[in-house]
């Protein structure tokens, strides 16, 4: 027998070969088929490129994955020359002496005090932290102080606040901690040493005067922090007693964990070499707690299993795409197989045959991938490092992950042969021996799974969402039930299985398809049979699409549905691209009109500052908060505008209430802003009518639920009354037995109602109409408008220089109202990648049905087809292979989002709706993307025919 299939390589394959003689064991023919496999590998070289690019694209990604996030894994000999460059230890008062304190070996700030038996304890005990460690060490003991803090200095563009450190840090010997690289160290107290970000974000160069915290200093040189980016700026110097955030580091002095210990007795926690790279076991109050390894442990663990859940989507991909190109590959060794069969290869043989050269192709494609993933992960590393020693340790290989991501190359294009080789096995030797080409049969069986499982996955999807939707109301169910995961589950796996359904009865469904379609003229009718006849191929690659938009559709349609959510549940705290600052007094007292007249002006400087082209202000009145009511005094008084009864809430349908910004306090919901100022601080455009309204003493009003008949209602409460009971929520109706006071005062005010959803003021009034009420308001929010929305460089400018909005008497906390984060910023590469992927699949399908396609060219060419005639069979199989794909996929990828919604429909306030869902881009990625194919398939022109390959048409 197996001299036979000897006799057949030689005859199929190379007729010079030479024959050798007859062998019978298992070996011999595993031998026989590995040599047909390379060498028809080898022949079919065009189609093997194919595969094993496919192949390994996404290996490559999984291997440079894997490289990328063990690089920012650091190994235990990283971490200590980072944290201690060259030195031994060091050491850090933190506790209480004497009182139990403790810390883990590797993590000193994982630290505390013992607890009792009863779980109670815990906290730090009464007495002094001790300030310098020096007495808990062994006299003598050689220590290099280092403090650290922060401070601000003047830059090129203003002021800007830096890290800093204090001491010698430009000792040798904090070599990979501390790194000089130019100039020398400090030698006096208004000396330092910076950063090379430094010198380029203040213009100095060494030898300059940086200015710090209002006192010069003379630069002597750069210096290379280990854990800081490049593009940060940072300050050292010379005083190590400038912060008392200090760290005494030992330079030889190595600790062991029971030296640490007893530090740990005497109020300190240590870093220890020796003690990092071998952690002793470790458990306090008897809980274990994890390990620097074992947590990096864990974080390869996820990151295997990530890989994995990637790898199985692309394998999927990749094993439909590549099955298909097995399935073109296979047919064009039809002959050669069969010379095999009729000289005595049983299917066995052939199938081994052909899922050989699939695994041949995923072990090269495989170790092509891998070779790339590390080249393209080395150049990432080396485009986005920032510098920090801390983002990327190192290059480090995962040599053991590598291996599995091989074996999984492997493991893929073995998968994608199986059933090409189970086809080539059925085959009629006689038949290929003849080159016959017959349309294969549609056999029952899958259409029926096919259905059942197209079925069951829609009705498992609606079920689950419904059962979601039962459980999330539910109560009674347990938190830590599997009812409350398993809807979930359904929800995410019913759609695949339908998609898998739709698969299974593919070339069913194109069987169906052609019979419509043949009416539509003689090129959609040769398409659409071909699509049949070939079904090996096009089902693969309609998969594979379908897989991809099922995806995309999902990830679109639930995003959609959440970020419609998520905008119309935003709390804005001024209208989009606006800058806001909310000034607040540093000390317990209130702030004072010139205080925050001050504040007020000085914010108002630096949006101008930054480039803001209008500005406004809010005033308001400021609530006291203190512990005593006597410390109120009683004639201080806060007004607001008060609810109708009618539009109160009933108190036994909410747990509870609150207001989503300090503008909307339903206790304090008045603010007095002129009418200049209206259109900055709330978007509001008024007309001639309503500013002479405003001008006359009329309210703004933005919640119509305030206004009763054109006018509002505003009453007075003492101070005490808000803070100690008395005065109502203006929300919650009075519950029985709860005791609501009159108002010191109310008086009703002429209102007109505007729409102004997106920013936070609910009811403003002139500054006139503001003394009328006899309200005490101060400048609390000032606002700044820009000419579109603010730049990048505007808003990181913005940032810095609010840091330095504050003194000992008050502060601003300042920033931009970006508003919820827009559907474009994450929709449009999703779609973007979606649409590279199915083009590429398409191309892939459509290439090789073009290839397929060459004999029946040539008989269509030679019966007086025409080109115009090719084009349209063209553009019928892409809107066929394509368009079956997209519609599967779609179909199949929108029935999870259908599912979420359903389960959020009893979570109120939180509902999804189907509205936000972005129909005509999902319509586009089904629909005009299978057009836009297809006529690119038919644009692009047919290769010229070769008449010597005419054959019969199936």
């Amino acid at each position: 027998m197996t001299g036979t299939l000897e006799r057949a390589e030689s005859v199929g394959t190379d007729p010079h070969a030479r024959q050798p003689g007859l062998e019978s064991s298992r070996w011999a023919r595993w031998r026989v088929a590995v040599r047909l496999a390379r060498r028809q590998v080898r022949r079919t070289w065009v189609s093997s490129l194919l595969i094993m690019t496919l192949v390994a694209l996404p290996i490559a990604a999984m291997a440079g994955a894997a490289i990328f996030v063990d690089s920012m894994i650091g190994t235990p000999e990283e971490r200590a020359d980072v944290e201690l460059g060259r030195m031994a230890a060091w050491v850090q008062p933190a506790g209480v002496a004497g009182a139990g304190f403790w810390q883990a070996p590797g993590e000193p700030f994982w630290n505390g005090y013992p607890r009792d038996a009863d779980g109670g304890g815990g906290e730090q005990p009464e007495g002094e932290i001790p300030t310098d460690p020096l007495d808990a060490l062994p006299a003598g003991t050689e220590t290099v102080p280092i403090g650290s803090g922060q401070v601000r200095i003047d830059t090129a563009a203003g002021v800007a606040a830096v890290q800093a450190w204090a001491g010698a840090a430009w000792d040798p010997r904090f070599a990979g901690r501390f790194d000089v690289i130019d100039g020398r160290a400090p030698v006096t107290d208004d000396e330092v040493m910076v950063t090379p970000a430094t010198l380029e974000r203040t213009g100095v160069a060494v030898g300059g005067v940086l200015r710090s915290d209002d006192r010069d200093y003379t630069i002597t040189g750069t210096i290379e922090v280990a854990d800081l980016p490049d593009a940060d700026s940072a300050v050292v110097f010379a005083d190590a007693e400038r912060f008392a955030d200090r760290r005494w580091y030992l330079p030889e002095t190595a600790l062991s964990w029971a030296d640490v210990q007893e530090l740990n007795e005497a109020g300190m926690i240590a870093y220890a070499r020796a003690v990092v790279l071998d952690p002793p076991p470790f458990s306090v109050d008897g809980e274990w707690m994890l390990d620097r390894a074992t947590q990096d442990f864990y974080s390869r663990l996820a990151l295997a299993a990530s890989l994995g859940a990637a790898g199985v989507a692309a394998g999927y991909m990749v094993v439909m795409l590549a099955g298909a190109a097995f399935a073109v590959s296979a047919r064009r060794q039809q002959r050669a197989l069969a010379i095999a069969a009729s000289v005595g290869a049983d299917a066995r043989d052939l199938r081994r045959t052909v899922r050989l050269q699939g695994t041949v192709l995923g072990l090269v494609g495989g170790v092509v991938g891998v070779a790339l993933g590390i080249g393209l992960a080395a150049l990432t590393l080396a485009i986005v490092d920032n510098g920090s020693a801390t983002q990327f340790w190192g290059f480090h290989v995962p040599c053991l992950l590598l291996v599995g991501i091989l074996v999984f190359a492997v493991l893929i294009g073995t998968a994608a042969a199986l059933m090409p080789a189970r086809g080539v096995a059925k085959s009629d030797a006689m038949s290929a021996l003849r080159g016959a080409r017959r349309p294969q049969k549609v056999t029952a069986s899958r259409p029926i799974w096919g259905s059942v499982m197209l079925v069951g996955g829609v009705a498992l999807t609606i079920l689950s969402g419904l059962a979601a939707a039962a459980v999330t109301a539910s109560s009674s169910i347990p938190y830590d039930s599997p009812l409350r995961w398993l809807p979930t589950v359904g929800i995410i796996v019913g759609p695949i299985v339908a998609q898998l359904g739709i698969v299974l009865s593919g070339r069913w469904l194109l069987w169906l398809a052609s019979l419509a379609l043949s009416k539509l003229g003689i090129a959609a009718r040769i398409a659409s049979r071909d699509a049949v006849a070939n079904g090996a191929r096009t089902v693969p690659a309609f998969a594979a699409i379908g897989a991809t938009v099922f995806a995309g559709v999902f990830a679109v349609g639930m995003g959609g549905m959440v970020t419609g959510q998520t905008a119309r549940s935003w709390t804005y705290s001024a209208p989009v691209g606006t800058a806001i600052g909310s000034l607040y007094s540093r000390t317990p007292d209130l702030l004072t009109r010139e205080q925050a007249e001050a504040a007020a002006a000085e914010t108002v400087a630096v949006y101008r500052e930054v480039g803001a082209t209008a500005t406004g202000v809010a005033e308001r009145q400021q609530p006291l908060w203190v512990e005593s009511e006597a410390d109120i005094p009683e004639d201080l008084l806060r007004a607001t505008t008060v609810r109708p009864d009618r539009n109160l809430i009933d108190p036994a349908s909410v747990d509870g209430w609150g207001y989503s910004t300090e503008l909307a306090d339903p206790q304090n919901n008045i603010s007095v802003i002129a009418v200049d100022d209206i259109e900055t601080v709330t978007g509001i455009r008024l007309t001639e009518r309503q500013r002479a309204a405003y001008d006359a003493g009329a309210a703004l009003v933005t919640d119509a639920g305030l206004v009763t008949d054109g006018r509002i209602e505003v009453s007075a409460w003492t101070e005490r009354q808000w803070q100690f009971g008395g005065a109502p929520t203006n929300v919650l109706r009075p519950a029985p037995g709860e005791d609501i006071e009159e108002p010191v005062w109310s008086k009703g005010l002429d209102a007109f109602v505007v729409a102004a959803p997106h920013q936070a003021v609910q009811v403003a009034v002139s500054p006139a109409t503001g003394e009328k009420l006899g309200i005490e308001v101060v400048p609390l929010m000032v606002y700044g408008g820009f000419d579109g929305a603010p730049t990048t460089e505007q808003s990181d400018r913005l940032r810095a220089l609010g840091e330095n909005l504050q003194n000992d008497d008050y502060a601003a906390s300042v920033w931009v109202e970006t508003g919820p984060i827009g559907a474009e910023s994450w929709l449009v590469p999703l779609l973007v990648a979606v649409a590279v992927l199915v083009v590429g699949a398409s191309a892939v399908a459509l290439g090789l049905a073009r290839f397929e396609r060459r004999p029946d060219d040539a008989t269509l060419t030679a019966v007086g087809g025409t080109d115009g005639l090719r084009r349209r069979i063209g553009f019928w199989q892409g809107l066929v292979i394509v368009g079956f794909g997209t519609f599967a996929g779609a179909a199949a990828g929108i029935l999870p989002p259908i599912g979420f919604l359903l389960q959020s429909q009893v979570d109120t306030g939180r509902e999804l709706s189907i509205a936000d869902v972005p129909w005509l881009l999902l319509a586009a990625l089904a629909v005009a993307l299978p057009l836009v194919i297809a006529v690119a398939n038919a644009v692009v022109p047919p290769r010229r025919p070769d008449l010597t390959r005419r054959t019969a048409i199936a």
